[in-house]
């Protein structure tokens, strides 16, 4: 019996060496760093993917089951889309800008995806599609390849960076909730961290 709880105590933490809380938000200068490498790679899946994710500004787990009828209307990608959340259980919507529909019909054709099928498929034959693990390691090498440090970013990086910049923009709480399909107004203001940011912002700005 001590013996095993000896061993028990010994676990390593599961949160051992990492960094925990929230994840930082892509810069614009970021974004492009990231694009452009993924352009001149030729990594069609991934850029679709990349562009994607910062339009969309879903969770991981609705990201990777999106199919391609999601995206789809008729033979082009559609401007706008709505999907399901797992989580809520409630539709949101979001838009696709021309360069992702650019970069979404240029994997879609590559791929030959048909419109029931899973748009990012697994290369996983036990998965029928890119699981969030799977994701997060992707997002780890992107950032990790434009230098910066993979274990301070996540795949929630990806679903806050256009949502922070649209906030930055308009300081319009109201469609950041919609865009990112919270429920309540005060889960917004934890999500993006804006109050310690605004309050950082107006003391720079005062000068005494």
């Amino acid at each position: 019996m001590e013996t095993t709880t000896t061993a028990t105590c010994r676990r390593t933490a599961w949160n051992k060496g990492k960094l925990l809380g929230q994840k930082p938000p892509l810069k614009l200068r970021e974004i492009w760093a990231i694009r452009i490498r993924l352009q001149l790679d030729h990594r069609t899946r991934e850029l679709a993917l990349f562009n994607l994710a910062i339009d969309s500004k879903l969770r991981g787990c609705d990201l990777v089951a999106l199919r391609v009828h999601d995206v789809v209307q008729g033979s082009h990608i559609a401007s706008r889309a709505i999907v399901m959340q797992k989580k809520t259980q409630r539709p949101v919507q979001f838009e696709i800008t021309e360069q992702t529909r650019d970069a979404v019909a240029a994997w879609i054709a590559a791929a030959h995806l048909k419109p029931e099928q899973f748009l990012f498929p697994s290369r996983v034959s036990a998965s029928p599609h890119l699981s969030t693990r799977q994701y997060s390691r992707i997002v780890g090498s992107w950032v990790n390849s434009i230098g910066l440090d993979a274990a301070a970013y996540g795949t929630h990086s990806m679903r806050r960076t256009k949502a922070t910049m649209i906030y930055r923009r308009t300081r319009n709480l109201r469609a950041v909730q919609l865009l990112l399909g919270h429920t309540k107004l005060e889960s917004i203001v934890r999500y993006l961290g804006i109050e310690v940011d605004d309050a950082l912002e107006i003391a720079e700005q005062t000068e005494v």
